[in-house]
């Protein structure tokens, strides 16, 4: 039997209705097509999404997830440990460490001296959250936010670990938390992707920065519709949507209803769904045209915006202009906003790293929550801010009073949550006087998956797509709930 036939004979249910009917897939790419013969504009008009979702009311319509990619330290940002100054220098104790597996980079320490953090930490808000002194405008608003001080993960280098909490899964090709999110919702806007990913600049010169791909904002095994677009910084910010140098708007409209066309013929003799995505996905790159860059002109905002957000707001790439951009896609209803911003792999030259670290994020997280409650969408938005895994409380290499480093530790670490759904002013979980085990409401990161996907209305066990004959779900197969101490 030829390919051809093969695959007809393989054929899913939907492939027979869209390739037997003809009318039913030739109206949608007509309706496609029809749209896009408009200028285009920023429609906020849902689209897509499954069927019976979400599966109770959502306290969130949005999340905008702002990721520090190398591991920020909690003991020197939200796991206040006084009690360690009178350890310095001291070894970690057997029974503190209880044989926990090392990375490579200090497996062949002889010893693992304590390193206090050198940073002073204050209360804040009704909780008393006790918060570094590196973060004053987190403290500032303590009471918007809920902290977990108790976050732990299975891995325990980066690649894997990263790739844990963005898919649910510690090896690539598993769809991440944004596409998940846009296949089962669906968009809020016909001219602007579901999901939209940002990377930011980082400022220290010798802030260890790890490699990051677009494997983390992929769409797996889901439709290639549901994949992260990047958002570049410049003038180009999304590649490939603008016209070449002289087509015209008319020609390119011609050229794409013939593409069109043309893969709708494919469509119909292979009955390959992704066919039909490459038509969307070349439509919505023809309406970007026009919304991308009144998304990304920001002449209009007013001279408050860069008082709250900082100067660095006016400079492409930086994370304060990212967190603009993510106000300014929420208010178009993109349905995920990703910002990356690395540097955080502190494992040496740590005093002097950090506070850059957090000079860059800490007025610019304030700045983009106090305008999203201002505007009236911080309730229906959901802000998540953290990093793959924690920091040890030991010093990677040589120790000084006022010099150190710290390595990877999977066992416990701390972000936090604002927004949709979220309780303000809450510390959740207890952790050890070293900040090395927990003690106190672990949660793990299906649990804080499971929290995400709560907040946008989804049921994650009742959450799923059949591939390879099985169920996958973000969450995976173990168990797992979401956070309901944080919930509001």
């Amino acid at each position: 039997m030829d390919i051809h036939g093969q695959i007809v004979l393989n054929e899913t249910r939907r492939q027979f209705f869209g390739r037997g009917a003809r009318g039913l897939g030739a109206a949608a790419v007509a309706s496609l097509l029809g749209q896009a013969g408009a200028a285009p504009s920023t429609r906020m008009e849902p689209k897509g999404g499954l069927p019976g979702l979400p599966h109770f009311k959502p306290t969130a319509k949005r999340a905008i997830y702002l990721h520090m990619v190398g591991a920020p330290p909690q003991i020197d940002l939200l796991d206040y440990k006084p009690g360690m100054k009178q350890w310095f220098d001291k070894d970690l104790p057997d029974s503190i460490r209880r044989g926990q597996r090392l990375t490579t980079m200090t497996s062949g320490q002889t010893r693992f001296p304590i390193a206090p953090s050198v940073f002073p930490f204050q209360q804040h808000g009704k909780s008393g959250a006790w918060i570094s002194d590196l973060l004053p405008n987190l403290g500032r608003m303590a009471d918007d936010v809920s902290i977990i001080r108790t976050m732990n993960t299975d891995a325990i280098n980066h690649e894997p670990a990263i790739t844990f909490i963005q898919t649910g899964f510690m090896i690539a090709g598993k769809p991440c938390m944004g596409s998940w999110a846009a296949y089962g919702l669906g968009s809020m806007n016909q001219d602007l992707p579901a999901f939209v990913v940002m990377n930011a600049t980082h400022t220290h010169p010798k802030a260890n920065v790890q490699a990051i791909s677009a494997r983390l904002w992929s769409a797996g095994f889901l439709s290639g519709e549901y994949s992260g677009v990047a958002l570049r910084a410049g003038a180009d910010p999304v590649l490939y949507i603008n016209n070449p140098d002289g087509v015209p708007t008319s020609v390119r409209r011609r050229m794409l209803d013939a593409l069109g066309e043309m893969n709708q013929i494919q469509h119909e003799k292979l009955g390959d769904p992704e066919t039909v995505t490459r038509i969307k996905q070349y439509e919505m790159a023809f309406r970007m045209q026009a919304s991308v860059p009144e998304l990304t002109d920001l002449s209009q905002e007013p001279e408050r915006t860069y008082t709250m957000y900082g100067d660095d707001a006016r400079k492409p790439g930086t994370f304060a202009h990212r967190c603009l951009m993510a106000r300014r896609l929420v208010e178009r209803g993109v349905r995920f906003i990703q910002v990356y911003h690395r540097g955080w792999d502190v494992h040496g030259s740590l005093p002097e790293v950090l506070p850059s670290q957090c000079k860059d994020i800490d007025r610019a997280t304030w700045a983009l929550v106090q305008d999203l409650k201002e505007r009236g969408l911080l309730d229906e938005t959901l802000v998540i801010w953290g990093g793959e895994f924690g920091r040890t409380i030991y010093s990677q290499g040589k120790l000084t009073p006022t010099d150190y480093g710290r390595d990877h530790h999977p066992r416990c670490f701390s972000l936090w949550l604002a927004g949709g759904g979220i309780k303000g002013g809450v510390v959740h979980g207890e952790t050890d006087e070293f900040s090395y085990n927990i003690v106190k409401d672990p949660v793990h990161v299906r649990d804080f998956q499971a929290t995400i996907l709560h907040c946008l209305g989804i049921d994650h066990e009742r959450f799923s797509f059949k591939f390879q004959g099985l169920d996958q779900r973000l969450t995976g197969v173990e168990k797992a709930e979401p956070v309901k101490a944080i919930l509001s």
